[in-house]
């Protein structure tokens, strides 16, 4: 691993901080004094936490003046959700807000129809509103079937939009069918193709389809509506309804003529193949849609059309059955058919893609050594330039040539939308949307440090030091497992159960390592996972813990904590058959057995890639091998496992089979079980219910007193 580049990182950290004015103090004129205030900062605790608002990436308008955003925040005591739209004018920063806000009012996905009027999706019918804070929303489109993924193109008058419907039908038609199979009188599901389920959800004959719509201008206050056309019609039949063709994602040319739409094969290989494609289609529906990634089998994604709209950009993956492979960034001219990549000496990976104004550089966000920055690639050299050093970023819209809108966030700051200047990579925030809350709260900075892991590599971690630090104390340490295992933890403020800073506001040296398998230090760092889950990292992580305890005095090495989710899950359970260093683990959906958890999955191409198959003889060595649940007669720390219904990555049976273990034994373990809930901890009840539980888990078990009461 080149290691230089992190510590390149570190030294320019100053320099990037120099060129940031991101600070919510600086919002009112940048009058900051120098007087010294004694202020006793509250921590951040569970309730605060989810009452914090959160911003999604700015709509720009026409005129480019201005922008859109939706402000979203909790009730904890009423427990409900609200959004909200705001116009930010991006010149003078003020900002109106345009919608009602009450908690229980959502809305999503704003457009623009011109400079003054924008328009919203509110229970899957689309709204329109004049630009005004009194004005009164007029429902545009109230289809039989609910809408997601708007978008609106002048040019073409008309808009295009994503709605589950059922095989050769309408959305009429669709909603008629939909009352019928309510009304069924079994409820059997029967499935021939091993793609019966994905994630969260079980295969039914309904699919995401891509519609086009005319919409017509016709007055001030009047609007035609023409008849909806299925742009995926034309697409090669497929024989099971179950399995037939749906959308993943999709994105309008600016000219309004054509999308370029993200799709799975509807094939038997659904479950072990990454092949995933994007086609070409006519916003008219005349035309057959045009496959653009017919020569490689893996995995595409994020397509987005130049300006002019001449051009098609998307990311790609080139080795078949490796989701974790690196993305390349395609090009394609559509009316010369013809595809390139560029900037392919790159060995980082973009997740996003965007273009200059002027089609002359794509912007992208990639992860590198713990952030997600803006790096912008010259699209006929293929030359790259950082935009951005610090933090992480995302949700990237072009102004002009020079400048663009973007969310940001570190972790000590909460999302805001802020301007970068591309030329000078000086940026401005532009909304401080916790500013009231931020006021009685002091979050914990991350402290970078670097150590030698497996192999003899550099391996990168931080650490947060805990609320009101006392240098002369003693305190205890919590480990953050990231999952994957081929993702990476990011200096970011999450709304997520794993921000850092709520367990440093508990009282804990917080520890987060990117081991062995992250991306964002090269992809030979990332792809030396492979087959090697519980090797390489354990000792990343056994490494990195004894560097901070021997590094840092006030931890207390005798009353640490391992948490983790998915992989960070997994990785729990091998801890807890390995080392005896902590006091108490929390395992939140993770796999205690790699043999079942094959069998059992949803994903067959993620474990056949990593790991095998476990009815081949080398495939069974290596899953054995990486296997937790072979070391279970040395499980010996108590543990917390959390568990989704409804996570059909890794099912219920992996977290109730090592719970059952421990009990077994007569070893403390603790089962908590969301019936409502996936992979992920979606509902923010059960999201505060969830680190009441896991914060009075992990104090209780190191002796620790929070500085706020958990229960």
């Amino acid at each position: 691993m080149r290691c230089t580049h992190i510590a390149r990182l570190l030294q320019l950290t100053g320099l990037a901080l120099s060129l940031w004015t991101s600070s919510c103090a600086a919002e009112d004129n940048n009058n900051i004094t120098n007087t010294t205030i004694n202020i006793k900062y509250k921590p951040l605790d569970i309730k605060t936490f989810h009452s914090l608002r959160r911003v999604s990436p700015p709509t720009i308008s026409p005129s480019k003046r201005g922008a859109l955003f939706i402000t979203s925040y909790y009730t904890p005591d009423l427990n409900k959700s609200a959004s909200y739209l705001s116009y930010l004018d991006i010149g003078s920063g003020s900002i109106t807000q345009l919608t009602d806000d009450r908690p229980g009012t959502t809305l999503s996905n704003p457009i623009w129809f011109d400079d003054a009027s924008f328009g919203f999706l509110r229970r899957g019918a689309l709204y329109r509103q004049k630009l005004s804070p009194d004005a009164v929303p007029d429902l545009l489109y109230d289809p039989p079937m609910p809408i997601t993924k708007v978008a609106y193109s002048a040019n073409e008058g008309l808009i295009t939009f994503v709605a589950s419907v059922y095989p050769n039908s309408t959305l009429k038609e669709s909603a008629m069918l939909k009352r019928t199979e309510d009304n069924r009188t079994d409820s059997a599901m029967v499935f021939d193709n091993l793609w019966a389920r994905h994630w969260n959800e079980w295969m039914s004959v309904e699919k995401p389809n891509v519609f086009s719509l005319p919409l017509k201008h016709q007055s001030e206050s009047e609007w035609k509506l023409g008849t909806e056309i299925n742009l995926m019609t034309m697409l090669p039949r497929c024989p099971d309804p179950l399995t037939r063709w749906s959308i993943d994602d999709y994105t309008l040319s600016p000219t309004g003529d054509n999308i370029a739409f993200v799709t799975r094969p509807p094939f038997d290989n659904m479950t072990w193949s990454t092949n995933v494609d994007i086609y070409l289609v006519s916003t008219s529906g005349n035309s057959k849609p045009r496959l653009l990634t017919a020569r490689i089998d893996g995995m595409s994604s994020s397509p987005v059309f130049s300006s002019d709209g001449r051009r098609l950009a998307w990311l790609q993956m080139e080795t078949p059955g490796c989701e974790s492979d690196i993305n390349r960034i395609y090009v394609h001219n559509i009316s010369a058919r013809e595809t390139i990549a560029i900037s392919y000496d790159w060995d980082l990976s973009p997740s996003s893609l965007v273009w200059s104004k002027d089609d002359k550089t794509i912007y992208t966000v990639t992860s590198t050594q713990g952030r997600n920055i803006i790096c912008s690639v010259d699209v006929e050299t293929g030359k790259r330039k950082e935009l951005t050093l610090v933090g992480s970023a995302w949700g990237l819209r072009p102004i002009d040539e020079q400048n663009m809108l973007f969310v940001h966030s570190t972790q000590d700051q909460p999302a805001d939308i802020h301007l970068l200047d591309t030329y000078s990579r000086r940026t401005k925030q532009l909304t401080c949307v916790n500013k009231e809350a931020l006021k009685e709260l002091k979050l914990c900075v991350p402290e970078d440090f670097l150590f030698n892991g497996a192999r003899g590599d550099k391996v990168h971690g931080w650490l947060l030091r805990p609320y009101d630090f006392d240098q002369h104390k003693k305190y205890p340490l919590a480990l953050l497992i990231h999952g994957g295992p081929q993702q990476a933890s990011i200096q970011s403020f999450s709304h997520s159960q794993w921000n850092p800073n709520m367990y440093s506001n508990a009282g804990f040296v917080t520890v987060v390592i990117n081991f062995h398998g992250s991306p964002g230090y090269s992809k030979n760092f990332t792809d030396s996972i492979r087959h090697k889950w519980g090797d390489l990292p354990y000792v990343d992580l056994m490494r990195g813990i004894d560097f901070v305890t021997s590094k840092y005095n006030f931890v207390d090495s005798t009353r640490m904590a391992a948490l983790g989710g998915s992989y960070g899950g997994y990785m729990v359970n091998w801890l807890n058959g390995h080392t005896d260093k902590f006091k108490c683990m929390v395992a939140h959906d993770g796999k205690f057995s790699t043999v079942s958890g094959y069998y059992g999955t949803d994903e067959l191409w993620f474990p056949e890639w990593d790991l095998g198959k476990p009815w081949e003889i080398a495939g069974r060595a290596i899953l054995e091998e990486n296997n937790p649940e072979r070391f279970a007669s040395n499980f010996k720390t108590p543990t917390l496992f959390i568990q989704g219904e409804n996570d059909f990555r890794i099912p219920v049976s992996e977290s109730l089979g090592a719970w059952t273990m421990l009990r077994r034994r007569g070893i403390p373990a603790r089962f908590v079980y969301f019936p409502d809930e996936d992979h992920w901890i979606n509902k923010m009840g059960n999201s505060m219910r969830w680190y009441t539980e896991v914060l009075d888990w992990i104090t209780t078990w190191t002796n620790t007193t929070a500085p706020y009461h958990i229960r």
